[in-house]
């Protein structure tokens, strides 16, 4: 107890966690707002990778790096596109189009590595982006190493929680979101179209993923490997009911996650690695965010309309 004490006074174990949480907030506030709207999208998953060699590969050709953001971005919007159209008009399974999703954007992200990188045996390497300190605020005690010495990226993950929140709840555009994915018969009596609501929804969520996706091969690994992704997508979708559907609590159950995670790593490194086996250490995150996650979904108000699929004229 004493070590997990040490670790947890730390800046520098801190300072990960914010970094460790940044690819999941921004891939869980794309999916609460599909949600939000009334669509499930599991294609998160594989959404996240193709971002994360858009945006990588982008960076590799060439371009800067918001450049990379924005085409990571854009790739995600691209596959939530396809997962609109699929599933608000046609009204197909949210479940299986969303796992077709994940499988065909891996697959094309793996298919475009070796396509372009047919002879490289190992990943080639970019410039990240690298940590900004805040002028008078890096500076402070703990704090300052902890909060305020990031990359970019993960100032911009916060900021977008911000955003995401002030649209949902402090605007009429986040109102009519919020109404579809409740009652998409009284939105639709109001003049609104239900379909352009949900597909916008499904398609900013999905460009958010993107950009979480991105977060790994442009400001955490400066590279692109497969599995680099390996499952954080299915966490953000776990995170979204954690939190209630709620930015704030979605944002707390990332940064409690990415504590998880940093926890285990660097307890691997104590005396206790020697004795427990490397695995117990990798299960910790995953068996603490379920119990929570128990705890936390008793209370959790579903959307209404979530994964109802509305055609119009129907009441």
């Amino acid at each position: 107890m004493t070590e997990i004490a040490e670790i947890l006074l730390t800046a520098s174990f801190w300072a990960a966690v914010l970094r460790i949480a940044s690819p999941l907030i921004f891939a869980t506030m794309g999916e609460l707002i599909c949600e939000r709207a009334g669509v499930l999208n599991l294609g998160i998953e594989g959404i996240m990778v193709a971002g994360a060699f858009a945006g990588w590969m982008a960076v590799y050709s060439g371009m800067g790096l918001w450049g990379g953001v924005a085409v990571a971005m854009a790739a995600g919007m691209f596959f939530g596109a396809l997962h609109a159209v699929l599933t608000v008009p046609f009204g197909l399974s949210q479940h299986v189009v969303g796992i077709g999703i994940t499988l065909l954007a891996t697959s094309s992200a793996y298919y475009a590595y070796r396509l372009a990188l047919p002879e490289v045996t190992s990943p080639p390497r970019i410039e990240p982006f690298q940590p900004v300190d805040i002028p008078g605020l890096s500076d402070l005690p703990f704090i300052g190493p902890a909060l305020f010495s990031q990359t970019p990226l993960t100032y911009f993950a916060f900021f977008t929680v911000l955003v995401v929140a002030l649209v949902l709840y402090r605007t009429p555009l986040g109102l009519a979101l919020r109404a579809v994915g409740e009652n998409p018969a009284a939105v639709e009596a109001q003049g609104l179209s239900v379909t352009a609501l949900r597909m916008g929804a499904v398609i900013v969520g999905s460009g958010l993923m993107g950009i979480g996706g991105a977060f790994l091969t442009l400001s955490a690994f400066s590279s692109f490997f497969f599995e680099m992704v390996n499952g954080r997508g299915w966490i953000c979708i776990a995170l979204v009911v954690f939190g209630a559907w709620m930015p704030g609590r979605a944002l707390l159950g990332a940064v409690l996650f990415a504590a998880f995670d940093a926890l285990q790593i660097r307890m691997q490194q104590t005396g206790l690695g020697a004795l427990v086996p490397y695995q117990v250490f990798l299960m910790i995150p995953y068996i603490l965010s379920i119990l929570a996650l128990i705890l936390m979904s008793r209370r959790a108000n579903v959307p209404a309309a979530l994964m109802v699929p509305y055609n119009k004229g129907e009441r």
